[in-house]
């Protein structure tokens, strides 16, 4: 089988599923590179150095754009991610299996006019009646946003992003956390909304908690939340760490007792919630963020609370700082839907079997009852 991973452009975040697929597939496995990476995206440590030989840089030259076509139209199965839809073109035309891998298309409650106009706009580009397309939902809510459009009916499955999975030592990871240590991490844009994390601490302190707060990250916000902090007295219980790279945020989220991730609907997956459930954070995550529904299930392995709502955000932090049990045992399930089900090497074989199935004549395959690829 020949599979071809088309994108905008390849990163720490794409690198564990891209690994296992050419574990699996070897030379038959390429990913494209479609685009030159943001340069906002090298500040948070992506880097296009030292590439695997799989990748095909396709914007670097004119005959490395015809060989990522040739290697498009010919492949038994492509996936396509942030691709220009005139190098899939020919290929739909033809009929070959092609997985679509999104987020949800509206992150903005949209108007009629706005939905209609998408659903004219997905169905041209899958030149309406093409069949041999399937949806693979990089967000909780894709499925519901591309059904409102009547679009890809029966043919969406779960998945999502898949940073590289630690194995750790359960008991020793658990047991050097600091459990009055919490800690935020992302850009700092509205829709993240970090500013929520330091109005809990507010809270927290005004309660006469012992807590400390780290946060990662750099922005538009970061002046505002600079302000933020100084202005309800909190310097010295909030640490703001700046942008580092990604195996340094890590070494912070196995030392957090709880992790906030407090991103609203235009959060459309949101990795640190998986980096931070393999790190063994009892998470409280936000139900609109994309991620949450597919990896948090409340109470079992972390805690969910209304998008914005302060309130329910602090009665959680609450309840964790006071219940480090819970902090405990939350943790230890976390990590264990990461390392046993929501990983890039589970993905790879679980996508590998789906295409298969649909290869040999199954055109709405329904084999697996949860995580990736089961039926969205």
């Amino acid at each position: 089988m020949k599979v071809v991973f088309v994108s905008n452009y390849f990163n720490h975040h794409q690198k564990p599923l891209c690994e296992e697929m050419y574990k699996r597939l070897g030379d038959d496995f390429a990913f494209i590179s479609t685009s030159v990476m943001r340069e906002e995206r090298r500040k948070l440590g992506y880097s296009t150095d030292n590439l695997p030989t799989y990748v095909h840089l396709s914007y670097e030259s004119d005959q490395q754009y015809a060989d990522a076509l040739a290697m498009i139209n010919e492949a038994d199965v492509v996936i396509a991610g942030a691709a220009p839809n005139k190098m899939l073109r020919k290929r739909i035309r033809q009929g070959k299996l092609l997985f679509r891998y999104s987020e949800r298309p509206f992150k903005v409650e949209p108007s009629f006019a706005r939905r209609l106009y998408n659903a004219i706009r997905f169905r041209n580009k899958d030149l309406w009646r093409k069949k041999n397309i399937y949806m693979l939902c990089a967000s909780a809510y894709a499925a519901t946003d591309f059904r409102s459009m009547g679009l890809y009916k029966n043919r969406m499955f779960k998945w999502g992003y898949f940073p590289e999975v630690k194995e750790y030592d359960i008991d020793a990871l658990m047991n050097g956390k600091k459990r009055n240590k919490l800690l935020w991490c992302g850009r700092f844009l509205d829709w993240k909304h970090p500013d929520d994390a330091i109005m809990v601490a507010k809270r927290l302190k005004d309660a006469g908690y012992d807590f400390e707060l780290d946060i990662i990250g750099t922005g538009v916000m970061e002046d505002q939340l600079k302000q933020l902090i100084e202005d309800n007295g909190l310097t010295e219980q909030i640490s703001l760490l700046g942008s580092m790279a990604p195996e340094k945020v890590r070494e912070h989220m196995e030392r957090a007792g709880i992790y906030l991730f407090t991103s609203d609907r235009k959060e459309g997956w949101g990795a640190v919630l998986n980096e931070a459930m393999n790190s063994g954070c009892a998470v409280v995550a936000a139900d609109q963020a994309g991620s949450t529904p597919y990896l948090i299930n409340h109470h079992k392995n972390g805690l969910i609370y209304p998008s914005c709502n302060v309130d329910a955000l602090y009665d959680s932090v609450k309840y964790l700082l006071t219940h480090p049990e819970e902090q405990d045992r939350l943790g230890r399930s976390a990590y264990e839907k990461i390392t046993i089900q929501w990983n890039a090497e589970i993905a790879a074989e679980l996508l590998v079997a789906l295409a298969e199935a649909i290869m040999k004549g199954e055109t709405t395959p329904d084999l697996f009852m949860d995580g990736p690829c089961s039926r969205a």
